[in-house]
């Protein structure tokens, strides 16, 4: 009985994840158990983060105006704290912060330049890229500056994804010279 409930909450999870895939540089196919539809973003101002896990390219890429004007590597949560995909406005943003659920055992604040786009604590802010994390998504110093300037609460978009946005970015990039 046990292992039945267990395969079940399993099969619940996997059905209920949301799946997103970029389309063309400003739309995406959001898939999850009851729904699919395509979000356009065209002319507003959005992050998309392509997470490392199943083939992605570990990155963000800022994008404003229809042009990736920055990108950089990022890392998401370890094993058992997945990154949620999806489309999300940011919800909120925070110069200075600590974690709740893993505070620093130093006391130093271990968030800073956090801008929030889940309810349940989620955030793209400052930290090492090479190591992972418990769910948030670690953007190198000079890079989340940018990208805590740039963005506005209700008004940015963040866009988590498994899948890879770089055929998308590629020509901004290379007009950039970053690839």
């Amino acid at each position: 009985m046990v292992r039945y409930i267990s395969i079940l909450l399993l099969y619940t999870a996997v059905i209920s994840a949301t799946v997103v895939i970029p389309i063309s540089k400003t739309k995406f196919k959001i898939i999850n158990s009851n729904q699919t539809k395509i979000v356009n973003l065209s002319n507003k101002e959005f992050i998309v983060v392509s997470l490392r896990e199943r083939g992605a390219d570990g990155r963000f890429y800022a994008v404003k105006d229809g042009a990736v004007w920055l990108s950089g590597a990022i890392s998401s949560g370890a094993y058992r704290y997945k990154t949620p995909s999806g489309v999300f406005k940011v919800l909120r943003k925070k110069r200075y912060h600590m974690s709740h659920d893993y505070p620093s055992a130093d006391g130093v604040n271990n968030m800073n330049y956090s801008i929030f786009f889940t309810h349940r604590g989620h955030a793209l802010h400052e930290g090492s890229p090479e190591w992972m994390s418990h769910g948030c998504i670690h953007i190198d110093k000079a890079d989340i500056i940018e990208l805590f300037d740039f963005t506005k609460v209700d008004y940015t978009y963040i866009v988590v994804t498994q899948k890879s946005y770089m055929k998308y970015a590629r020509e901004d990039l290379l007009m950039m010279r970053e690839f």
